[in-house]
């Protein structure tokens, strides 16, 4: 069934307002009156709406309210250092798949390039983000920002329930042994390097901030796998995969 997002503020009276974008694209897919198609209110709740008429701004009536399933139980943050061409792009996208809260970028000193445009950037991973949602069955779509520092990053990130700092040169802590040992806990943070990983200090910085560092295991992950490997294995965990 098809999937768009509106604001709580646009939905009101059994009936939802839909944005010029959404009925433009209602109109590309065609879609005939009495037609049914889900609109989110973004935290949570889903709409099925009956298709009225399908002129320059087409009625939405609700015919059905419920939880929206693509939520997972537990709120788990990435953060990701920013990387060259795509990469960041993909990272973003399974993310939202499998079923990040928000996901964070930032720098450290090992990243091959920095974007000038910061807010610009941002803006079309948001874009990224929104369009996974309704690909995903999502019930919310996550916020992607950047953080001003590498620092910033990790004060924010070893907030968590359970903070995950993954690092390549950690021998002793796997990340099945971390989940196995953190219990019950409701949020979850991954924090995942450049293609060149961490230096040193950064790894020493983030454990003094109170993060775990751990290892995906032997083998070097590209810098857009692991945040979704590890992000996998977290949703795997909890029963949400």
């Amino acid at each position: 069934m098809v999937r768009f997002f509106s604001p709580p503020a646009d939905i009101s009276d059994g009936m939802i307002r839909l944005s010029g974008e959404d009925a433009a694209h209602i109109r590309s897919l065609r879609l005939r009156p009495d037609e049914l198609f889900t609109v989110c209110d973004g935290a949570g709740t889903d709409y099925i709406c009956r298709l009225g008429s399908r002129g320059k701004v087409p009625n939405a009536e609700i015919v059905e309210m419920r939880t929206s399933r693509g939520e997972p139980s537990i709120a788990c943050d990435v953060y990701v250092a920013i990387a060259k061409g795509d990469r960041l792009e993909y990272a973003v996208q399974k993310s939202v798949e499998l079923g990040a809260r928000n996901i964070i970028i930032f720098q450290s000193e090992r990243c091959v390039s920095y974007p000038d445009d910061i807010p610009k950037k941002t803006a079309r991973l948001q874009r990224i983000a929104l369009e996974t949602a309704k690909q995903s069955g999502r019930g919310c779509v996550p916020e992607v920002t950047a953080a001003g520092s590498f620092a910033a990053a990790i004060g924010q990130a070893a907030s968590a329930g359970l903070p995950l700092f993954f690092y390549e040169c950690e021998e002793k802590l796997r990340l099945k042994q971390a989940l196995e040992k953190s219990g019950k806990t409701g949020t979850v943070s991954i924090v995942t390097g450049p293609e060149g990983g961490f230096e040193p200090h950064e790894a020493d910085f983030a454990v003094s901030a109170g993060m775990l560092t751990v290892s995906l295991g032997p083998r070097i992950l590209r810098c857009e796998t692991a945040p979704v490997a590890a992000l996998a294995a977290v949703m795997f965990h909890t029963g949400n995969l």
